[in-house]
């Protein structure tokens, strides 16, 4: 018998030593334990070599009829997160989670398929549903400068934030490479930041740039945090240690409370690439200072712009207004 609890923990061995990020190694472990649970529930199976299909079809239609967060690999889960107290709990799981989940046990049964732990290719016919394109969201002119305002800049954790959310718009970095920045890696006669590659979706070193603006804040809070905090990190707790994630995006949404907005900390990403688009800026240089791994990436992103946002790029570079040297 092929036990597939086994065959979980070889799968996550194998992707460390592919050096995969930890989030989509937590992303693969969470989706296939929930998987390995509903197996041995509703069909008592624990043999990997008896799943087919139709077993995984039925799955499917399992995680795409509960609710979210409805299931967990334990009842610990429950009492410690208690998902419950969720605005969106039990609500109708999107799109995109279901494909996420698709696509893991796709890369895992291909996975058991290379290794010969399994004969058959079971999921070569299992695709993704076609997802429905949102218009991302933006935040206005206005209502950053309203977010910024109402941010108390005399406590430490508060002025803190108010650097980290002025650096995610003016560099277009993933808020996880942000809380990981390191002075050390901070060039400010170059206005450059290293981010390595330990700390990139793509593990890959690159380097993302901020303003003259920037550089005048980034001076100034390095002044203020050295003087009480003695940390290697550019964005740290009163402990010295790097902020969390899930406390910053926590912060943020409680900022944005304050001005009665909703914002997490991807839609500045959003405003930094659609204002570097409009602006002129070319798609393949976007591409590089996000860190996608392909220029299709970003185009599949970012070229949503809107009838009104085209207009404004087109009055700005249209080529008789430029010849004729501008508006007369």
């Amino acid at each position: 018998m092929k036990n597939i609890n086994f065959l979980i923990d070889e799968f996550m061995i194998y992707c460390e030593s592919k050096n995969l990020s930890k989030k989509t190694m937590m992303s693969y472990e969470q989706t296939l334990k929930l998987f390995s649970k509903y197996l041995d529930e509703e069909s008592q199976i624990t043999d990997v070599t008896k799943v087919t299909e139709k077993i995984l079809r039925e799955y499917i239609n399992y995680i795409k009829d509960r609710g979210k967060y409805t299931v967990a690999t334990d009842e610990n889960t429950f009492k410690i997160n208690t998902p419950h107290r969720r605005k969106d709990y039990n609500k109708k799981v999107s799109i995109t989670t279901l494909n996420n989940y698709i696509r893991n046990i796709k890369v895992f049964f291909n996975f058991l398929k290379e290794q010969n732990y399994i004969k058959k290719d079971i999921v070569k016919n299992i695709k993704p549903f076609k997802n429905e394109r949102k218009v991302k969201d933006f935040v206005t002119d206005e209502q950053f400068a309203n977010l910024l305002r109402h941010i108390d800049t005399t406590k430490f954790h508060e002025y803190r934030d108010y650097i980290c959310i002025q650096i995610l718009l003016d560099t277009g970095m993933r808020v996880g490479e942000c809380l990981e920045i390191k002075v050390e890696d901070i060039d400010l006669n170059y206005r450059s930041i290293l981010l390595p590659a330990e700390n990139t979706k793509g593990k890959r070193d690159r380097y993302v740039y901020f303003s003259q603006i920037m550089h005048k804040e980034i001076r100034r809070w390095l002044q203020y945090k050295d003087r009480y905090i003695e940390s290697k990190y550019l964005f740290c707790t009163s402990k010295g240690s790097p902020v969390l994630i899930r406390t910053f995006e926590k912060k943020l949404k409680e900022y944005g409370r304050r001005i009665g907005i909703d914002i997490h900390p991807h839609q500045l990403r959003n405003n930094f690439a659609k204002r570097f688009l409009m602006a002129g800026g070319s798609i393949y240089t976007l591409a590089q200072i996000l860190g996608h791994s392909s220029v299709k990436v970003t185009e599949s992103a970012y070229l949503d712009l809107t009838d009104t946002d085209i207009r404004k790029s087109y009055q700005q570079f249209s080529p008789l207004t430029n010849m004729r040297g501008g508006n007369r």
